[in-house]
C-alpha cells in the first residue's frame, strides 16, 4: 500500500484518510453501546471514547492493508 492516496490530483497521507473513515464508525459504535447500556461499566466515558476510536482506526487500517494491494 502507498503512503499518499491520489484524490484529483491532491496527495493526502493514508492516515488521515483512514482517521477520516474511521470517525463515523466510531460515532455509530459509541451510539449503539450507550444504546445498550455498555456506558454504566465504564469509568472514563471520555477515555473509553478516544480508546474505542484508536481500536477502531486500527482495525481500519488493517483491513485496508489487507484489502487494497
Amino acid at each position: 500500500m502507498t503512503a499518499e492516496i491520489d484524490l484529483y490530483g491532491i496527495f493526502l497521507p493514508a492516515l488521515l484518510v483512514w482517521a477520516v473513515i474511521a470517525l463515523p464508525l466510531s460515532a455509530l459504535a459509541r451510539r449503539l453501546l450507550r444504546a445498550g447500556g455498555a456506558y454504566r461499566w465504564v469509568w472514563h466515558p471520555a477515555l473509553f471514547d478516544f480508546a474505542l476510536y484508536i481500536l477502531i482506526l486500527g482495525g481500519t487500517v488493517a483491513l485496508a492493508e489487507t484489502l487494497l494491494p
